[in-house]
C-alpha cells in the first residue's frame, strides 16, 4: 500500500493531500504542489490529470521544493502508484532501437544507462520493448530531465510512451532502493 502527502507550499507548509491510490485529477484537492512526502510506494506523478503531460517518478523520502523531484513547476495533476519490485523480485530487459517499429540498430540493455550515447552511439530512440521490469526514461544523461516510464509492452514510437520528441539521454529500472 502506498501513502503520498502533497503540499501546496515548500518545506512541507500549507494545505494539504494525502492520497494512498491512483487519482486522474487532484485539482479539487490542492491549487499548486510544491513539496511531497513519499511515504510508502514509488508514485509516478503527472503534471496534468488524466496522466499527461510532464511525468516525474518519486521513491520514498521528503521532497521539500518541487525542483528536489525534477520538476518544471508546481503543477501536478494526477499521479499513480507503480508497482512495488526489489531488484530480487524482477529481471529487468529492455531493448533499444535506432528507427521507428523496431527497425535499425537494436541494443538490448538488463542494467541503468547514465549516458544512452556512450553505450548506443546515437542521440534518439524511436521505438523500443520492455521486455522485463520497469523502466525511467530521461531526455538528459545522467538522469536528468523530462521522464517517461515504461512498463512491460511494445512500444513502436517515441510518443507510445508520451515523449514529445526521441531524445533519450538515460535510463534505469524502477525499483525500490533498500
Amino acid at each position: 500500500m502506498g501513502k503520498i502527502i502533497f503540499y501546496e507550499d515548500k518545506n512541507f507548509q500549507g494545505r494539504s493531500y494525502e492520497c494512498s491510490s491512483d487519482c486522474s485529477d487532484l485539482h479539487s484537492y490542492f491549487n499548486r504542489c510544491n513539496s511531497i512526502r513519499v511515504e510508502n510506494g514509488n508514485w509516478m506523478l503527472y503534471e496534468f490529470p488524466n496522466y499527461k503531460g510532464h511525468q516525474y517518478f518519486l521513491r520514498r523520502g521528503e521532497y521539500p521544493d518541487f525542483r528536489q523531484w525534477m520538476g518544471f513547476n508546481d503543477s501536478i495533476r494526477s499521479c499513480r502508484l507503480t508497482p512495488q519490485v526489489r531488484d530480487v523480485d524482477c529481471s529487468y530487459r529492455v531493448r533499444i532501437y535506432e528507427r521507428e517499429d523496431f527497425r535499425g540498430q537494436m541494443i538490448e540493455f538488463t542494467e541503468d544507462c547514465p549516458f544512452v550515447y556512450e553505450k548506443f552511439r546515437y542521440h534518439d530512440i524511436l521505438s523500443c520493448n520492455v521486455l522485463e521490469g520497469y523502466w525511467i526514461f530521461y531526455e538528459e544523461p545522467n538522469y536528468k530531465g523530462r521522464q517517461y516510464y515504461l512498463s512491460p509492452a511494445e512500444y513502436r514510437r517515441y510518443f507510445d510512451w508520451g515523449a514529445i520528441n526521441s531524445r533519450v539521454g538515460s535510463f534505469r529500472r524502477a525499483m525500490d532502493l533498500y
